[in-house]
């Protein structure tokens, strides 16, 4: 077997690995195996890349892996499954902006009129998505982080000015195919940093989740782009994955939000809505209740809901609220979990921070699935949601979540609101569920309240 022949099996064994990783990503019994199966195909991937023809500076190579590995590795365990969305920001942006330089710098090394113009196309194609992932993931970095302001920062005219950057962009590359040059191409790069950077700032905190999945298929989009300049085959096809895998992702999450995507990118759905929750901008009393009193409530239903949301990761309350079910379910009440797909910060986020407490997969429900259950469940606990389960995406014409679906908890006999204090949910409106009559607030840290609710089980 030759040389060639061999690398190119070696891809098509890591390009099978990739497939099989997304396969196992799509169930979480599943996950951590689709992990490591990715991670052997890039792992092949990488090592055989050493044998390629031709290829030299290996210590540079070596040495940049090396840096990846220092800065990689400690951010990736170290990271609290609240950040985990920045950290999802922050990689993508940096495999977008990887993309934008591979291909400037194939362009770049280049002998003079050696590209066709497809191949300038393809440097273009790279360039231009790869920047406006990389600056607009930066963008959504800084909200999630807090560094900036996560409201929709708008101004008079940002859409046309937004479509003479896009315009600027379209005339440069026409210029770049006609008249290919280096310096051509740094100036669209520039300019699609621009453009990148345009496009997230009018974007809402809330939306911020659907945005990074958008930009994470840019940044696929933009590696397929680079492995045709580099003539890899590997890369077209790992590029390709994750662009279509997380274009139906952003699909599934406007779904979720009842959004659709051009909505969310163009009319700054998610700003702040100042919101009193009362007529004439009145004091509204809400019920509240002590640990004790709840844990008599819990211990004698007949069947419990746990809405997990933000809050709950934010206190790293996982392990109690498991207790909490294990201690009610010994008494003979039934308890599932109600996941909504939008719940915490991005996709996943609460599968994945019940997986860490154990929680059985065949607990967790889903929303379609958990909406026909709250009818005949006695108590849902709500524990750091808001705005999954908040009416006003069903009542409320005018509310900016008017449309997303929801949790329907508010057919449940008793809620039990967890959380700090009033303050709104992630979108920033107040939530009518608070003053709901059946619902019964419970303020404080959500693990001290669990660990409370605990003792109080206990003791019922």
């Amino acid at each position: 077997m030759s040389l060639g022949t061999g690398i190119n099996t070696v891809d098509l064994v890591a390009a099978i690995c990739f497939i099989l990783a997304l396969m196992g990503l799509s169930s979480p019994r599943w996950a951590r195996l689709g992990t490591l199966v990715g991670a052997l195909g890039m792992v092949l991937a990488v090592s055989f890349t050493f044998a390629t023809p031709g290829l030299s500076r290996f210590g540079l190579m070596i040495g940049a892996m090396a840096v990846g590995v220092v800065i990689g590795v400690p951010a990736a365990r170290l990271v609290k499954m609240t950040a985990m969305p920045q950290m999802v920001a922050a990689f993508n942006g940096v495999g977008g902006g990887a993309a934008a330089l591979v291909a400037l710098s194939e362009f770049l090394h280049a002998p003079a009129g050696s590209f066709a113009t497809y191949q300038v196309i393809e440097a273009l194609l790279g360039v231009i998505v790869g920047a406006v992932s990389f600056a607009g993931s930066v963008v959504a970095f800084a909200k999630l982080q807090e560094l900036m302001t996560g409201r929709p920062i708008t101004y008079p005219g940002q859409q046309a000015a937004n479509g003479i950057v896009a315009l600027a962009i379209l005339g440069l590359s026409v210029a770049t195919c006609v008249t290919p040059h280096t310096a051509l191409l740094a100036i669209v790069g520039a300019v699609a940093l621009l453009l990148g950077v345009a496009i997230v700032l009018p974007i809402g905190g809330a939306d911020v989740p659907v945005l990074i999945s958008l930009l994470n298929s840019f940044t696929g989009l933009a590696v397929a782009a680079s492995g045709f300049v580099l003539h890899s085959v590997l890369l077209v096809v790992a590029g390709t994955l994750v662009g279509a895998s997380g274009t139906i992702l952003t699909r599934m999450m406007s779904q979720a939000m009842g959004r659709s995507l051009p909505n969310i990118l163009f009319s700054a759905f998610g700003s702040v809505v100042e919101a009193t929750g009362g007529g004439g901008g009145e004091a509204r009393s809400v019920r509240s209740a002590s640990a004790e009193d709840i844990g008599v409530l819990l211990a004698y239903s007949r069947k419990v809901a746990i809405v997990p949301g933000y809050g709950l990761a934010v206190a790293q309350a996982q392990h109690v609220a498991r207790e909490l079910v294990d201690l009610l379910e010994s008494r003979g009440v039934e308890v599932l979990y109600a996941i909504h797909p939008v719940a915490g910060r991005m996709p996943g986020h609460m599968n994945v921070l019940l997986a860490e407490a154990n929680v059985p997969y065949e607990q967790l429900k889903e929303m379609d699935e958990a909406n026909p259950e709250f009818s005949t469940t006695d108590v849902v606990l709500v524990i750091g949601a808001n705005d999954v389960v908040n009416p006003a995406a069903k009542n409320s014409p005018g509310s900016p979540i008017y449309g997303m679906p929801i949790l329907d908890v508010d057919e449940a006999t008793h809620v039990i609101f967890m959380k700090r204090s009033m303050r709104p949910g992630f979108a920033g409106i107040d939530n009518e569920l608070l003053y709901n009559p059946k619902t019964t607030l419970l303020f404080g840290d959500a693990k001290d309240s669990l660990t409370a609710l605990v003792g109080a089980v206990k003791r019922s």
